[in-house]
């Protein structure tokens, strides 16, 4: 029986029916990470992806608990705190040494979610257990947006040596 590897199969496919000539697909790197409890969600991901040199890198997926959140609600200004225990429902976004953008979304022992912008003061309860996935070929860039008034994400390929 053939190996079968689905990563390259998925490709393929992708190659085939999704990307026209002019455009390719990068290979994806994956990191796998575990947050103990205390640590801080926000700036633990900040010191991976710097460590790591990671340049252009998104949540795969997230799954954990917190005793603390911060997070910025949508047309907010400033943060929202919020103590308890929470479930981490989503985390997405992308990550970058040259600047990340996150959201979230946690839920309390009633059920009642709440997301947004994810800020320092996300504390870990029991774990954090994080996949990232990271392009080598390319470079993420938070850069001035004048129609927004913010630094958007901005593409590049990297220079091939």
């Amino acid at each position: 029986m053939a190996d079968f590897n689905l990563f390259s199969l998925a490709n393929a496919i992708a190659r085939e029916f999704y990307f026209n000539k002019s455009q390719s697909i990068s290979e994806m790197q994956v990191h796998t990470i575990r947050l103990l409890p205390g640590q801080d969600l926000k700036r633990e991901l900040e010191n991976y992806v710097q460590k790591n040199q990671i340049e252009a890198g998104f949540i795969l997926t997230c799954v954990g608990s917190l005793t603390q959140a911060s997070l910025r609600l949508a047309d907010q200004e400033v943060g929202k705190s919020y103590e308890g225990h929470f479930e981490i429902v989503s985390l997405v976004g992308t990550l970058s040494t040259n600047g990340s953008h996150l959201h979230a979304s946690i839920s309390d022992s009633f059920g009642q979610t709440t997301g947004g912008h994810l800020l320092e003061g996300c504390t870990v309860y029991t774990t954090a257990e994080i996949v990232i996935g990271a392009l080598p070929d390319t470079v993420y860039r938070r850069e001035p947006e004048p129609a927004s008034g913010y630094n958007e994400l901005n593409v590049y390929r990297k220079q091939r040596k």
